[in-house]
């Protein structure tokens, strides 16, 4: 399957979530959420989860509740981060962001709506019930003090200082890593597969997700607000620490390409099939959007 069926399929299954008509007092609250989680982006953490399903020999179509979860959590994340008490932005995906739409307290309700739903999809799925116990586990491991909170947590303690590179990669392993290396756990774990390959998976994602970030970095530096969907230049107008800033642009473009050719390599341990996901850490390293 190419991403772009992978796409259209996660795109239709969360389609079908949150639909309320105007006769329920919650549609507000409902339209909100569905605001900012239809509102497209990549589906990375989605499609990782269906393809590291697939590979390991499961059913990606049971997956999709689970992968549905985790976009439900990451554009949670995405709410909360452009809030004014936050980034402040007012730009995401290319259209305004939540708060601007339906108003800081909507907004922050919809993130707080969506992180719970995240894990009521998945503890209300047909899947077994020890396996729903580990995706949940696995979710709440990625997102909570230890993961996306207190990685975005340091990440505030650090504007107006000057941090070293160990400190950035301990808050960008956390803010991002953690939740794409948890989607691709989450996938090994929907096909009941073995230690050796949660363990290639987790490495896989952990790598992906620093040179996710990295290219972030760089990509606010080097993009366009048109190819970007959101404001450019904001990291340092609000004096961020960032890996630009830190190893300049050419280390920062061999460090990218570095941690994907180390992302593909460490498939080849557990996994036969790994062309998609080799395809999609290239696709990342060099993406414009």
């Amino acid at each position: 399957m190419t991403a772009n069926e992978y796409k259209e399929r996660i795109d239709a299954s969360l389609g079908g979530y949150f639909e309320l008509g105007s006769q329920y007092s919650l549609h507000g609250l409902a339209d909100a959420m569905r605001y900012s989680l239809l509102a497209g982006g990549k589906r990375i953490r989605p499609m990782l989860v269906l393809e590291f399903c697939r590979i390991t020999g499961g059913d990606p179509d049971a997956a999709m509740p689970v992968a549905c979860a985790i976009e439900m959590l990451h554009t949670y994340s995405l709410i909360h981060d452009d809030l004014p008490c936050m980034d402040n932005d007012d730009l995401r995906r290319g259209r305004p962001t939540n708060h601007r739409v339906f108003g800081e307290c909507t907004a922050t309700l919809a993130g707080d709506a969506l992180q719970a739903e995240a894990f009521g999809t998945i503890l209300r799925s047909s899947l077994p019930a020890e396996r729903r116990a580990a995706y949940a586990e696995h979710l709440a491991n990625a997102v909570g003090l230890d993961g996306m909170c207190g990685g975005q947590y340091l990440d505030m303690l650090g504007e107006g200082k000057i941090l070293n590179r160990e400190e950035l990669d301990e808050i960008n392993s956390r803010k991002t890593g953690a939740l794409l290396t948890a989607a691709c756990l989450m996938g090994v774990c929907a096909a009941g597969g073995t230690a050796e390959q949660e363990e290639a998976a987790a490495r896989y994602g952990a790598a992906l997700g620093a040179a996710f970030q990295i290219r972030d970095d760089m990509l606010d530096v080097l993009s366009t607000e048109q190819e970007l969907g959101k404001p450019i230049g904001s990291d340092q107008k609000e004096s961020k620490n960032t890996y630009m800033s830190l190893l300049g642009e050419k280390q920062c473009d061999e460090t990218v390409k570095k941690l994907t050719a180390y992302a593909k390599d460490v498939l080849a341990c557990a996994f036969s099939d790994t062309d998609f996901l080799c395809d999609l850490a290239d696709s990342l390293a060099q993406r414009r959007t």
